[in-house]
């Protein structure tokens, strides 16, 4: 069966390829502001997820499977998206700064064909270091976190950021691969 995933995002591209040797991507061009955050982080990057993955399989003529995700920061009761400055993320840096915050991933994963979907999360905490303005002001330069949500990659030089995890670490680079095996498993996927 041919699976898609449904994301312009390199790193789950890559992440997908440690699991999955053989996929299209279709880039998803949903429009995420549809989507009213009412509270329930949970629900939201689901929802986020399934808008996606809904809007690639829609668009396909042959059958497959679709997978979509969302990955978010939250903090504080505040969703931390991708900065549109610099300065917004020096602020969203700064917060994190000796602090714990999750990271939630929404994954939904479509059967073209049947229309069976399958819609699920996973929420990693993250404890930063303390972070000296000139270690955030270093990284920002480095232009590494203007395309990332909270502002960082853990996967990159961030990673020095961090002091530690609980949960899924492939969650926080942006697609949660033991969630999502076992997801396809259930659609009737066996890599």
């Amino acid at each position: 069966m041919r699976i898609v995933l449904a994301s312009a995002s390199e790193r789950r591209k890559d992440l997908l390829q440690i699991i999955c040797n053989n996929f299209d991507i279709i880039v998803s061009n949903f429009d995420e502001s549809c989507i009213m955050y009412n509270g329930d982080v949970k629900s939201y990057v689901m929802d986020l997820s399934k808008g996606k993955a809904m809007n690639v399989c829609n668009s396909l003529k042959n059958s497959a499977i679709v997978i979509g995700c969302d990955t978010l920061v939250f903090f504080e009761n505040s969703i931390l998206g991708k900065p549109k400055t610099k300065e917004e993320a020096y602020h969203m840096l700064k917060k994190l700064s000796g602090n714990i915050h999750k990271v939630y991933s929404g994954i939904t994963v479509i059967d073209s064909n049947t229309g069976h979907s399958i819609s699920d999360y996973v929420c990693t905490k993250v404890q930063f270091s303390h972070l000296t303005d000139d270690q955030i002001e270093k990284y920002i330069d480095s232009g590494d976190p203007m395309d990332k949500a909270g502002s960082y990659g853990i996967q990159g030089q961030a990673g020095v950021f961090v002091e530690k995890i609980d949960g899924c670490y492939y969650n926080v680079v942006g697609l949660p691969l033991n969630k999502l095996y076992y997801m396809l498993k259930r659609i009737g996927v066996n890599l």
